[in-house]
């Protein structure tokens, strides 16, 4: 029986000392991968040149014309992992260290399920911190079993959680759910892709938290995103993106629980930063808000031609 075709697929932008360090992990894995492909999003700090320069086999490099966000870029790197035969998909950011046998436990994983013919729509890994903090906390499924009670703790003796709101941080998808369910929706641009594409494809069947894979997720000290405490003005402008994005997510995926929540608490948030003076903050919030109520993109296909990203690429590796 021929083994399954795993690629890899790492997302970078300007950051190619922790590109190295994530290209090294994964090529450490002990079940290595049949293809390695890195998304280059435009990146100006030398990384092309480094991987050019570099040695890596099975090293596919793509690099944008222009930075497309992360999910114009795993947009692109699900779609070409596809488009080159993969059967499954391992997608992560340039900032994630997997453990050895993170891949391998994964793919033992999916055994596990397949042999018990439980469906999954993909597996992740548990992210930790450089202090061994959990990080990147996917939530537990909401699937409900034949009595009614959600049961992803079913799985808990092999270490197996169902879960579907998650990350691209260590996630492997099959093939035959990006060909049913598309891509990550490129116009999200950043924050929040991740989790209306998990949600999306785990609304059958769920997705599972593998906790012998692991991974080290850098610069996760900070804890999770919150606009309160931005203080970078490059990263400022991105929170409108993260507003707008929650609310259509909340609205596609639970409209009569968590949409009305979450627009009271950013109510309450605006008001604070008013409070505060924090007018410039203010304004990024009520753009996002106001932006939601049209912001209504389609899903793309995986099959589709990469022109429709409106960005030119180039294949520089092999």
């Amino acid at each position: 029986m021929d083994r399954d075709k795993v690629a890899a697929v790492i997302l970078t932008y300007n950051r190619q000392e922790l590109l190295k360090r994530c290209l090294d992990a994964v090529y450490s894995q002990s079940r290595a991968c049949d293809y390695v492909i890195v998304i280059d999003n435009a990146s100006d700090d030398g990384t092309k040149e480094m991987l050019l320069d570099s040695d890596y086999p099975a090293l596919q490099l793509y690099t944008l014309s222009r930075n497309i966000g992360a999910a114009g870029g795993f947009n692109a790197g699900f779609r070409l992992a596809y488009q080159n035969g993969a059967d499954f998909v391992w997608m992560m950011d340039d900032d994630v260290l997997p453990e050895p046998e993170a891949l391998e436990h994964l793919l033992e994983a999916d055994a596990v399920l397949a042999e018990k013919g439980i469906e999954r729509s993909f597996l992740v890994s548990s992210a930790f911190t450089e202090s061994g903090y959990v990080t990147n906390t996917p939530e537990p499924s909401r699937i409900k079993n034949q009595i009614g009670y959600r049961d992803w703790s079913v799985l808990l003796d092999q270490r197996l959680v169902a879960v579907d709101r998650a990350c691209f941080i260590s996630i492997l998808v099959p093939r035959i759910i990006l060909e049913c369910y598309g891509l990550p929706i490129a116009s999200m641009f950043i924050w929040g892709e991740d989790a209306e594409f998990t949600l999306r494809i785990s609304q059958q069947a769920p997705g599972f938290l593998v906790g012998d894979s692991r991974v080290l997720h850098l610069r996760q000290e900070g804890g999770p995103i919150r606009i309160t405490s931005e203080r970078n003005p490059m990263r400022l402008r991105y929170h409108r993106n993260l507003i707008r994005n929650n609310l259509f997510i909340a609205r596609k995926y639970q409209p009569w629980r968590r949409f009305p929540l979450l627009l009271f608490s950013l109510i309450r948030l605006l008001c604070r930063l008013l409070g505060n003076r924090q007018f410039g903050k203010a304004v990024i919030v009520f753009q996002g808000a106001l932006s939601s109520l049209y912001f209504s993109p389609g899903i793309e296909q995986v099959d589709a031609s990469i022109d429709s990203l409106g960005v030119e690429m180039h294949q520089l590796l092999p």
